[in-house]
């Protein structure tokens, strides 16, 4: 893995789950080991961003104060529902000019109060929307930015190796994008669960993946099944949460949330359940949901 030794700039990291040690973990060990970070998970929740900390380099402190102190960029990367907390909570210790890049999972709304939060502290907010999942990719994964301040964020992530493209001048051009595509990607996982855990249970789902694959032959149905159950399993929460904040994307733009509402409700279901995603195949992974459903025939 090659050591990215162009930047200069300090870096910091509000929140360290998934996201942030793929970045710090990409960028290798020379750039990771100058990276300061801040968690505020606490008790037995802490021993998580501890470890993925410890795993990619990255220094993992105490009080926001000492993660931010001198940052110069700043990855925000907390759940959906903490964006504006977060902003909010680091306005006070924010370096003056410092790029506050919020990757979190928002609505356009959303990323329009956290950066008027941040820019009246003195920062610059830049909106980023994380395209795909971090991993195999980690740091070189699809990034969106959007913003006044875009050309400096993409100078940076340039010099960081990262794969950039800018969204639009405007706050939440970037995460709209990723909104309205939710809708979409997350949709599909949850009509999955939906129709094939139904056929599981029914005891017809040879029958309707083989229907399936006759009138879309170029998808390989039980694959596309077991990877879609897989990522309900192991981030339905996280899915979850972004879909509520589609859902009111949806309501920014006048439109009804009711598919993407139903679909925050199957992964949050899911995800509650907490299940390994254990052997890639679909029946494994059906019959371990419809287990814990109580509802396997």
């Amino acid at each position: 893995m090659d050591t990215l030794a162009r930047n200069t700039t300090p870096l910091a990291f509000i929140g360290f789950g998934e996201a942030a040690e793929a970045f710090a973990t990409g960028w290798g060990p020379e750039t990771a080991a100058g990276a300061r970070a801040y968690d505020e998970k606490t008790g037995d929740a802490a021993a998580q961003p501890r470890a993925r900390a410890a795993a990619s380099g990255v220094a993992l402190d105490e009080t926001r104060a000492a993660a931010l102190d001198g940052a110069g960029a700043v990855f925000c990367l907390v759940t959906a529902d903490r964006a504006v907390d977060a902003a909010a909570q680091a306005a006070p210790v924010l370096a003056p000019g410092a790029l506050w890049l919020d990757g979190n999972s928002c609505s356009p709304g959303a990323k329009r109060r956290a950066a008027g939060i941040v820019e009246a502290a003195g920062g610059r907010y830049v909106d980023v929307a994380i395209m795909a999942p971090v991993y195999p990719k980690m740091h070189r994964t699809p990034l969106l930015i959007a913003g006044p301040h875009a050309e400096a964020a993409l100078e940076l992530l340039n010099e960081l190796g990262m794969q950039a493209r800018i969204a639009g001048p405007e706050i939440g051009e970037a995460s709209a994008t990723k909104m309205i595509r939710s809708v979409m990607i997350k949709g599909m996982e949850a009509l999955t669960a939906e129709c094939l855990l139904a056929a599981r249970r029914a005891g017809i789902e040879d029958r309707i993946l083989g229907s399936l694959s006759t009138s879309n032959p170029e998808i390989d149905w039980p694959k596309q099944a077991a990877y879609n159950l897989e990522r309900m399993m192991v981030h339905g929460r996280r899915r979850a949460a972004e879909m509520r904040e589609v859902a009111i994307t949806l309501q920014e733009l006048g439109l009804p949330d009711g598919l993407a509402s139903a679909t925050a409700d199957w992964q949050q279901l899911i995800g509650d359940m907490v299940l390994p995603a254990g052997e890639p195949d679909f029946s494994h992974r059906a019959d371990a949901i419809l287990d814990r459903l109580g509802t396997r025939g």
